[in-house]
């Protein structure tokens, strides 16, 4: 018997029919293209694939995330049929939503005082993100109580590793994760900066590679390097890419031909298109549990 009501938010960028069969409800964040503005609705609303072809056109998305009013009309029909919530937030490392979260938590317990809502911030983005929510959803399947699973996430959200590389620093350029100069100078001699998501939840660069084939060795080879049994892991791995699907199918199949023991086929998910507005086309992210991080 499920003990919770599990949430999140759109941005753990993994598909809507995974969501409903998971029993994970979402609550969507916003994006402003050419002047509309449009649910983050993990592509109904806009497709992918016509999200990227437009900034690769010059559109310049903004984004919006989810307010306190938007969380207070998302928590309350499941606080009205009585049911515990644990809501796990995108990264306060590189958005507000956790406390836009939690002030929402605080205005709906003086409505619900008989129940709890629990926001956990995840440390992460994107389908990392998504994979510290399916290792949740597992936990509540299996009856575990909402105070043991907000434990176990407070105990492994620093295990989860995300590594990126991108082939188009534009969107780094604009939303001032790289300099002008470098991203002019990557351009040029083809670097593919190779970043992950730091212990405070924010996307570090660590290395400049050139050419987009060293950069998927590369970040298979943090795999290697840190992930939990190395070689011999045996947990769930989770791609992220955007508009670059071979890219993310190459990576892919280097991991599961360095792990043979990976429980199932690596996971292929779309950046979606509030994390896409900030990344681009052209980013591939990799998702593994591993040591603990520290920086």
């Amino acid at each position: 018997m499920k003990q919770f009501t599990l949430t999140c938010c759109s941005t753990a960028d993994m598909t809507k029919e995974y969501f409903i069969e998971r029993s994970v409800p979402y609550v969507c964040f916003h994006f402003i293209m050419d002047g509309k503005a449009y649910p983050d609705d993990l592509g109904q609303s806009m497709a992918f694939d016509e999200f990227y072809e437009r900034i690769a056109k010059g559109a310049m998305p903004t984004t919006s995330q989810v307010n306190v009013e938007q969380y207070c009309e998302f928590f309350e029909p499941f606080l009205k049929e009585g049911q515990d919530i644990l809501h796990i937030t995108l990264s306060s490392g590189i958005s507000g939503a956790y406390n836009s979260a939690c002030v929402a938590r605080d205005e709906m317990l003086e409505r619900y005082p008989q129940r709890r809502i629990v926001i956990v911030d995840s440390l992460g983005a994107s389908s990392g993100y998504g994979l510290l929510v399916d290792a949740v959803a597992d936990l509540r399947d299996e009856g575990v109580s909402l105070t043991d699973a907000q434990n176990w996430v407070e105990e492994h959200k620093l295990s989860l590793h995300g590594w990126f590389f991108s082939t188009d620093l534009t969107s780094f350029k604009r939303g001032g994760r790289i300099s002008a100069t470098s991203a002019m100078l990557g351009t040029m001699l083809s670097i593919c900066p190779l970043m992950n998501v730091n212990n405070e939840g924010r996307l570090i660069p660590r290395q400049k590679i050139r050419t987009k084939k060293k950069a998927i060795q590369e970040a298979v080879r943090m795999m290697e390097l840190y992930a939990e049994d190395r070689t011999d892991y045996s947990k769930k791995c989770f791609i992220s890419n955007s508009a670059c699907y071979e890219d993310a199918r190459e990576v892919a199949d280097l991991v599961e031909q360095r792990f043979p023991k990976l429980n199932g086929k690596v996971v292929i998910n779309s950046v979606g298109t509030v994390i896409g507005a900030h990344t681009g086309p052209g980013t591939v992210a990799l998702f593994f549990w591993g040591d603990k991080k520290t920086d």
